[in-house]
């Protein structure tokens, strides 16, 4: 099996899992690299995050899901320079791998527009650390309120300021509502939760701008309905850990969440390629990297477009890729030139709170509790294994009687990390 063509696939996420497991009848020798031992399902992230979901529902070991798979080696580092002449890939841990064939899949991070500093006081959210870090602010933000004199300080300590009316944001703001509104009441004798403030703060016109006008505006109405302040048009221009300032308004929040942006993994940059704005490496039609042509990128690392229009940073375009730069990559390990990849859009869906969603299917447009059905549905389905299927249904459908969420335990404190 040595002398077989060495594959080394760096992520472990949609794109580069899906071109593992599209690999697994061929010729080749897989190591697949990731920093973390699981393969998260990061369209279900914000809900580990607001305590509805416990980390383990909706994260699987990598080992785990490709045991049969005899051809593929995982292992755990964090990959931290290319050097494409040599061929090799160096590890954080000093830890050099060589390969014959590289696939780049390490995602995006938090994108702060050139204001670094605000990342102590308003984190993103991408990966279970982030969510279990999130999670344990929200629940002690309540905490702090409870047992707080001052009533200013109380309000602060109650008032949640999520920045960004993209997918996550509105999701985070929904789910805070429903938390203060409902989950929490009763169990406070001097802050009332039902008195939070859950502001939704966007620098555009609209919420969920990838979505038809008319679904945006349904989707702002039912985030409004929740007890969702939303102000759009609203540029943040300062945050600390006692607020926000939008264009001379000073909000007091002692919470204040990011989803308003993503750049590419840094990994990129040690391609020596022009990048995009966004860091992402422009790549061909076939996904490979036309100064390299040993090196296929995908995912949220890759900037393509399919049919006129710039590949979305969702979940199923970086499946689609995976599967797609799988087969090509076998074809140029037989010296034939790769095929151009074509993105199927299935549309859009975002969830608003109980009973509140939209849903985008090419011209099939539709919100509410169908909206909402339709989108439990999907993520059911697409969720990786059938115990994660089963936690995810028996907690949703726990939440949907009973008002409670499940996972709304305070681990560690500010600055460990979770266990």
């Amino acid at each position: 099996m040595d002398n077989l063509p060495h594959v080394l696939v760096v992520g472990g996420g949609f794109a580069g899992l899906w071109a593992t497991r599209a690999l697994r009848r061929a010729p080749v020798r897989i190591t697949l690299l990731d920093r973390d031992n699981h393969h998260l399902f990061q369209p279900l992230l914000y809900q580990v995050a607001t305590a509805g979901l416990s980390a383990p529902a909706i994260a699987a070991p990598l080992r785990q899901i490709l045991r049969k798979q005899r051809n593929v080696t995982v292992l755990l580092g964090e990959a931290s320079t290319i050097d494409a002449a040599r061929k090799t890939v160096s590890l954080s841990d000093g830890r050099e791998i060589g390969y014959d064939k590289l696939v780049l899949a390490t995602g995006a991070t938090h994108a702060y527009f050139g204001n670094e500093q605000w990342a102590a006081h308003a984190p993103g959210l991408k990966t279970l650390n982030d969510a279990l870090s999130i999670r344990r602010q929200i629940l002690t933000a309540f905490e702090r309120a409870e047992a707080e004199d001052d009533p200013e300080g109380r309000a602060a300590w109650l008032s949640f300021a999520i920045v960004g009316a993209g997918p996550t944001g509105v999701e985070l703001a929904g789910t805070l509502a429903e938390i203060a509104r409902h989950t929490l009441r009763g169990e406070f004798r001097r802050a009332d939760p039902k008195q939070a403030r859950v502001m939704l703060l966007e620098a555009g016109p609209r919420v969920l701008s990838n979505f038809p006008e008319s679904l945006s505006e349904k989707a702002r109405r039912q985030l409004i309905r929740l007890g969702v302040e939303v102000r759009t048009g609203a540029a943040v221009s300062a945050i600390d850990d006692q607020g926000v300032t939008i264009e001379g308004e000073r909000i007091a929040a002692r919470t204040v969440l990011w989803a308003a942006g993503v750049a590419a993994s840094p990994l990129a940059r040690s391609l020596q390629v022009p990048l995009d704005r966004a860091g992402r490496v422009p790549v061909a039609a076939d996904l490979g990297v036309p100064e390299h042509p040993d090196i296929y990128v995908a995912g949220d690392l890759a900037a393509l477009k399919s049919n006129g229009r710039v590949v979305p940073g969702v979940a199923p375009a970086a499946k689609q890729m995976g599967n797609h730069l799988a087969r090509n990559l076998l074809l140029g390990l037989k010296c034939q030139p790769g095929k151009a990849f074509r993105y199927r859009d299935f549309g859009n869906l975002a969830t608003i709170g109980r009973k509140a969603a939209v849903v985008d299917l090419h011209g099939l447009r539709f919100s509410g509790i169908l909206a909402w059905w339709f989108w439990l549905a999907a993520h059911i389905f697409f969720l990786i294994g059938f115990r994660n299927r089963l936690v995810v249904l028996i907690d949703w459908a726990h939440a949907y009687w009973s008002y409670q969420r499940s996972a709304r335990i305070i681990l560690g404190s500010k600055g460990q990390q979770d266990p």
